[in-house]
């Protein structure tokens, strides 16, 4: 049966879930409200570029800080710097569309300086007895934010005129930033030992045999779905309803169904099971995507997220899990887990270029429906591969 979570477990939740849901009443928008105001792809995903490639370099540069000094501080830049953020979307407005790429790199530096912080914190907070439930909690937290957040921000920017929803959702995504900022000060402190190995990712594949060959390209084959998904799925539903408050209902019903099934799949997968349903969520989240070959609009859209959000968490519990397990597998990797979260990161920015380079070759040139919907098919059925990558990992709870 898996362990129970501690206080420190359970506060580092609470403060992911507060980064979650302000990011989920601003965040979801944020590729849309930057489409209306250029009406171009290509800029979205210039935005998205910058985010992802700064994001890498901020995990690789801000690693030797969280190694060696107080990692908790990174956490909190990050949650300031997420503010910072839509504070310059919001003062930049209709503007925003002329610093596209700066606004990308500021997002991906704010998101680069709070995730490597807490991962490293996850990894130290847990243990293979109770990753699983750890990770099924913050699925479910995750979820429970995108039902409520999104479907708020979608009303409230359809009632109010011109830009000032806008301006609402952004202000009050600030408050909630402050709020995660102070909560976090009840986390202990926890400083860093040893020294920053900078070309430890490279050093790991060099070596014969080790795990870490097959696991980073399992982890770039979600990145390359993920790369694409993260803006692509909201933006298309956007244009397919031409409202935010549709979107703001399909996130309210996708959220939903994944916080249920998170919530399940968290308590009852256990790691014997792990192969299997890794594969079964592999495939399913690739076969959703089938119904909008035949027309893409919200109830299509809608069927797809509803699947997705049902078999995600089959594929994302069983990855995150044996990630951090092979981490922890001897006090040796234990002690370069922070050069290992920075690996990681790396296999997924790795993925995420591979999708987006996908997107920027394809929609500029032919933005219809059936395009985006064999774009979406192409990288939705990379994660089949990264199941077949993960396979050793997944035997018996073997991390090698």
């Amino acid at each position: 049966m898996a362990k129970s979570l501690d206080r420190q477990a359970a506060l580092l939740l609470i403060v992911q879930a507060l980064f979650g849901i302000a990011n989920a009443l601003s965040g979801t928008f944020v590729p849309v409200y930057l489409w209306k105001a250029t009406g171009s792809y290509m800029m979205i995903g210039w935005f998205a570029l910058g985010q992802y490639v700064v994001s890498w370099l901020t995990f690789w540069v801000a690693g030797k800080w969280v190694k060696e000094h107080n990692k908790m501080n990174s956490l909190r830049l990050g949650i300031f710097m997420s503010g910072i953020f839509y504070s310059a979307v919001l003062l930049l407005g209709t503007e925003a569309k002329s610093y596209i790429v700066p606004l990308g790199m500021l997002s991906g530096m704010a998101l680069g300086l709070f995730w490597v912080a807490f991962n490293v914190v996850y990894f130290e907070v847990t243990d293979p007895d109770n990753r699983d439930r750890f990770n099924g909690w913050a699925g479910l937290l995750g979820s429970a934010a995108g039902i409520f957040a999104p479907w708020v921000s979608g009303f409230l920017i359809t009632r109010m005129k011109d830009e000032q929803g806008y301006r609402l959702i952004f202000t009050i995504s600030l408050v909630i930033f402050a709020i995660g900022v102070v909560l976090s000060f009840w986390l202990k402190k926890r400083h860093g030992q040893g020294t920053y190995n900078w070309k430890h990712g490279i050093q790991q594949l060099m070596i014969k045999g080790n795990p870490w060959r097959r696991m980073l390209p399992a982890i770039a084959a979600q990145g390359v779905r993920e790369g694409v998904f993260m803006f692509l799925v909201g933006l298309t539903v956007y244009i397919a309803t031409n409202t935010e408050s549709k979107l703001g209902t399909y996130s309210l019903i996708t959220s939903l169904v994944a916080l249920i099934s998170f919530w399940i799949i968290g308590k009852k997968l256990g790691k014997k099971n792990h192969k299997v349903a890794m594969l079964i969520g592999a495939v399913m989240i690739a076969a959703v995507i089938l119904p909008l070959f035949w027309k893409v609009s919200f109830m299509t859209l809608l069927l797809f997220g509803i699947g997705t959000s049902l078999f995600m968490p089959l594929y994302i519990i069983p990855m995150t899990t044996r990630v951090y397990d092979l981490i922890g597998q001897s006090e040796e990797s234990a002690r370069e887990r922070e050069e290992f979260v920075v690996l990681r990161e790396a296999g997924l920015v790795i993925g995420r270029l591979i999708g987006l380079s996908m997107y920027l070759i394809v929609l500029p040139f032919n933005d219809s429906p059936r395009a985006i919907t064999w774009l979406m098919f192409g990288v939705g059925v990379v994660p089949i591969a990264g199941w077949w990558f993960m396979r050793p990992f997944l035997k018996s709870g073997k991390t090698t």
